[in-house]
């Protein structure tokens, strides 16, 4: 059934209306210890290609949690995380970093549902090689264009990591939540359809049936895998996609009407009761 689920395009739908920004901004070795800091919507992907160093960064815990790489590895912290390379690379190693910066900062969708930090070894990702042997060869070439064909190829990276991510939730032991809800094969379309038209009039039944089961043991899956009940994800994710369409100058009035609502007013108290205060309100916070 694997080969079902992987046909579905479950990463669109997503990053097409909340895109992640990728900006290179180092290339070569390091010099002793390197931090980079957390900023909020900021998360970073490096890519060691040879080399040894170590990473240390603060746990939730509060505890320094060391790592040593002594292996191409990818590095992703997907979101704000202070974290220090440490013993870095010699001046001979392949290194490259970049910002990446998500639309909606704290409120984009994968933000929610990926870990504090991934890291990989190259090899365990076959379909990076062709991306990386193309960012190194722009990154080793000084060429019109390079830095904006660079920032691009590490997009591809990122989605490229994002596909192996949702092949293998399990071996990541993700917690319960979006990805591990678009890796199930019985939930995927559902989940899709949920993001590509928020403003259908969704139901418990009408879920149920894009996932070919009753609603009783879609409810319960759903609730299992996802961590929500149906109705409550189909709120939240309608919310999002509001915070979205407000801050890039929507009308109250016509968000309602796109997501679903039957007017501003019902629109207003549900996105009241999920962010904590008014759509006017929060958005001349936003701004």
């Amino acid at each position: 059934m694997l080969g079902s689920v992987t046909a579905l395009d479950r990463l669109s739908p997503l990053l097409e209306r909340f895109r992640v920004r990728t900006r290179l901004f180092h290339t070569g070795p390091l010099c002793g210890v390197t931090t980079f800091d957390a900023q909020p919507g900021r998360g970073f992907l490096h890519v060691l290609r040879s080399g040894e160093m170590e990473v240390t960064h603060r746990g939730v815990s509060g505890r320094l949690d060391k790592r040593w790489i002594d292996k191409p590895s990818l590095l992703f912290y997907p979101r704000p995380l202070e974290h220090a390379f440490h013993n870095a690379p010699t001046a001979d190693s392949d290194f490259a970093c970049a910002t990446l910066d998500f639309d909606g900062g704290p409120t984009h969708p994968l933000l929610r549902t990926l870990p504090p930090v991934i890291v990989l070894p190259l090899d365990a990702v076959g379909t990076l090689e062709s991306a990386l042997d193309l960012l190194f060869a722009e990154i080793d070439n000084v060429r019109c264009g390079r830095r904006v064909l660079a920032d691009r190829l590490f997009e591809v990276v990122l989605i490229q990591l994002l596909r192996w991510i949702l092949d293998h939730t399990d071996e990541l032991a993700l917690p319960t939540g979006l990805l591990t809800g678009l890796a199930d094969e019985r939930l995927a379309a559902t989940l899709v359809a949920i993001h590509e038209s928020p403003g259908r009039p969704w139901t418990l039944a009408t879920l149920a049936h894009e996932a070919h089961m009753s609603r009783s043991s879609f409810a319960a899956r759903f609730k299992q895998m996802v961590g929500q009940p149906p109705a409550e994800y189909v709120t939240e994710w309608r919310i999002t996609v509001a915070q979205d369409r407000l801050r890039t100058g929507a009308s109250i009035a016509r968000t309602a009407t796109e997501l679903g609502y039957t007017t501003p007013a019902a629109f207003s108290r549900a996105f009241t009761q999920k962010v904590g205060c008014s759509p006017r309100a929060w958005l001349a916070t936003a701004r």
